[in-house]
């Protein structure tokens, strides 16, 4: 967690530079990341001036945690906060212990006899 030593109290809304200086993220990258992420949206006051509600800090405390110590690119990174399963893994094969489904004998002889006739095709 952030730790704000400017004497306003845990609740109070931080401007970028406060956030950036807390945290060891750089305005930029802060400002970066409001582009990427959608739902790190903070306050924004005249003139364009952000100031992040204790709900964003620790929003930027978890993509910095996502991003720079455990891995993640953007795009994974917003998914995990989205919740949504990861793609890749998705795409893995399950491995099952069930054994196969039972074959009767005709078939089995029938399926035999196709891969004899299309291994001799190859040849």
């Amino acid at each position: 967690m952030a730790t704000f030593d400017d004497g306003k109290e845990a609740g109070a809304l931080r401007t970028i530079g406060e956030v950036a200086k807390a945290t060891g993220i750089k305005a930029h990258v802060l400002r970066y990341w409001e582009q990427q992420f959608p739902m790190l949206k903070p306050l924004t006051r005249s003139g364009g001036r952000r100031y992040y509600r204790p709900e964003d800090v620790e929003l930027v405390e978890r993509i910095d945690r996502l991003v720079n110590q455990e891995g993640y690119t953007l795009k994974g990174a917003k998914a995990a906060l989205r919740g949504a399963p990861d793609p890749q893994a998705a795409a893995q094969p399950q491995v099952t212990t069930a054994s196969p489904p039972a074959v009767d004998g005709d078939l089995l002889a029938r399926l035999k006899a196709m891969r004899a006739q299309l291994v001799a095709a190859l040849d």
